[in-house]
Formats: structure tokens, C-alpha cells, sequence
């Protein structure tokens, strides 16, 4: 009987504990004063760090960029290293998310899906304008990866979030111009997705995401870490931000060493957040990537 009236009064003060730091943390994210700057064209970049006290009790630092969707000042468009198509064991370009940028002249980006660091190219599915990069292989006897059942597409200028499933070759389907696969799916039609218990959804670090609000804007979204200073977010806490934000969809990214955000005219070549590759917390530390999602002027 006394170890179940501890274990009860254990559990109380775990749920109690537990829903005053979210209480707290939905307040903090209600009501912080984000640093914000007008870039133009209809396009707002927000940034603002947490301190130990104020966000999941750790040091934070998020970026956001923010347009709305319909918006005709500017257009979505995916990025690649190397447009080539990969044949055998051909070497793939990788180039980090600033230098994709500024080729393509953007007026932002991200870094986009996962990729393989030593021979380049995508994981998973990849189109762009029509032409396919990447395709992923399945293993028939494994699950299908988390990062590869649900994509962002762009279509004539139509950005969405879409959701695949665990059927293998979903992807191939789609008719969209540009499709970039990724994952895990956050939320999908305001509902929270499930996520599976390993050391990438649980352990905190860097993140990078798109989600579309409920008021139709797309936001595009860094979260740094590795650093004493910005210690990074598990999945859940990213969703739990994500919501905050007032997104209805929303998807992960590559995140790590190749969490990056790119925005045109500002110093450091561009880099507005702190990538962590080079263990500083600094401009400097970019990885090279394979591809990134891009917002131009229209």
C-alpha cells in the first residue's frame, strides 16, 4: 500500500510538474518579443534567444521566416547541389546553404532534406522541375524511415505539406513539379503526429522545419544547437513550438551540422543563425549540403 501511494504521489507531481513548465512555456511563446526585420517584398524574418530560464528550461535560439502563401511578391522553389542525375557510384556536389542561395539568387533559404554526406545526393525523393534526382531505396524487410513518408511539394507556385504513409513508392505518384520527401510529419491537419521513441525524436538537437499556419502563412523555421547557448530541441519540443506558432502542418527537416538559414544582404555571407559544425557558436560553421528550400523574388 506505501509503495502505491508513492508511486501515485510521484506520478501527481510528474503531471503537475510537467504541466506547469508547458503552461510556462506556452505563456513565454505567447508573449515573446521577437526581434523582427522587414526584408521586403511581403517576406519577415523573426529571431530571438531564450535564455535557461524562459523556453524547456534551456538556452534557445530560433530563427523564422514568414510570407504568406498567396503572397506575389515571391515565389517557393527547391535547390540543388547538383542537377545531374546520380548514375552507379558517381560522386555528388554537395555546397553549403548560403552559396545555394546566392546562386540562385534567393532572397532566403533553408536547408533542405537529408542527404548522403559521403557520396552526396538525396535519401529520399527528390523532383525539381519535373526532373527526378533522387528516388529512395527500400529495404523490403525494414519499416519505412520516418523522414520518408510525407514531403513538401511546390506547384505553380502552391507550396503544401502533404502526408504519404508507410506504403512503399508512395511519392512516385505525386504530380507535382517539385517534390522534396523528408520527415518525420509534426502535425498534419492540426493534429500532432505520432513519433517513435529513438535518440533522433528524443535527444535535443539543432532542427530545422517548414509548417504552414492556420492563417495560410508558410514559416521556415531553424533551431540551433550543440552550444552551451542554444542547446537544441527534441521533436516533440519542436512541435510543441510549431503549435505555438499556430501551424496546421508542419515537417522536419535535416537538422544536426546542416541546420542553416540564409538571408540576403545580411553579413557573414548570409548566415543569420549558428550552425554548429564548426563547434562555435558563430556565422562560420556551415555544413555542406545537397539541397535547400528556397523563397525567391518573384
Amino acid at each position: 500500500m506505501k509503495r502505491l501511494l508513492m508511486t501515485a504521489y510521484f506520478l501527481v507531481v510528474f503531471l503537475v510538474t510537467s504541466n506547469a513548465q508547458n503552461y510556462a512555456d506556452s505563456l513565454m511563446l505567447t508573449y515573446v518579443r521577437w526581434g523582427t526585420m522587414d526584408l521586403g517584398s511581403g517576406l519577415i524574418w523573426k529571431s530571438y534567444h531564450f535564455n535557461q530560464n524562459e523556453l524547456f528550461a534551456s538556452n534557445q535560439n530560433i530563427n523564422i521566416l514568414q510570407t504568406n502563401l498567396n503572397n506575389k511578391n515571391v515565389k517557393f522553389a527547391l535547390g540543388s547541389a547538383d542537377i545531374s542525375v546520380l548514375v552507379g557510384d558517381t560522386l555528388r556536389i554537395l555546397k553549403t546553404t548560403s552559396l545555394l542561395a546566392s546562386e540562385n539568387n534567393a532572397l532566403a533559404a533553408v536547408n533542405g532534406g537529408f542527404f548522403n554526406t559521403k557520396r552526396g545526393g538525396s535519401v529520399d525523393f527528390i523532383k525539381i522541375n519535373k526532373k527526378i534526382l533522387d528516388s529512395a531505396s527500400y529495404t523490403l524487410d525494414k519499416i519505412i524511415p520516418e523522414h520518408s513518408i510525407a514531403a513538401i511539394t511546390i506547384d505553380e507556385g502552391d507550396l503544401k505539406i502533404v502526408k504519404g504513409g508507410r506504403r512503399m513508392y508512395w511519392e512516385k505518384s505525386l504530380p507535382q513539379e517539385n517534390i522534396l520527401v523528408t520527415g518525420p510529419l509534426l502535425i498534419y491537419n492540426n493534429e500532432e503526429q505520432a513519433l517513435r521513441v529513438n535518440a533522433f525524436n528524443n535527444n535535443r538537437h539543432p532542427r530545422t522545419c517548414a509548417c504552414v499556419t492556420n492563417s495560410n502563412d508558410l514559416l521556415l523555421i531553424t533551431v540551433d544547437g550543440r552550444n552551451a547557448l542554444a542547446q537544441g530541441m527534441t521533436l516533440r519540443e519542436l512541435t510543441f513550438v510549431t503549435k505555438m506558432l499556430g501551424c496546421k502542418d508542419a515537417i522536419n527537416l535535416d537538422g544536426g551540422g546542416s541546420t542553416t538559414m540564409y538571408v540576403k544582404g545580411q553579413i557573414d555571407d548570409g548566415v543569420v543563425n549558428y550552425p554548429c559544425d564548426n563547434k562555435q557558436f558563430d556565422h562560420k560553421g556551415e555544413r555542406a549540403v545537397s539541397n535547400v528550400v528556397m523563397i525567391l523574388k518573384n
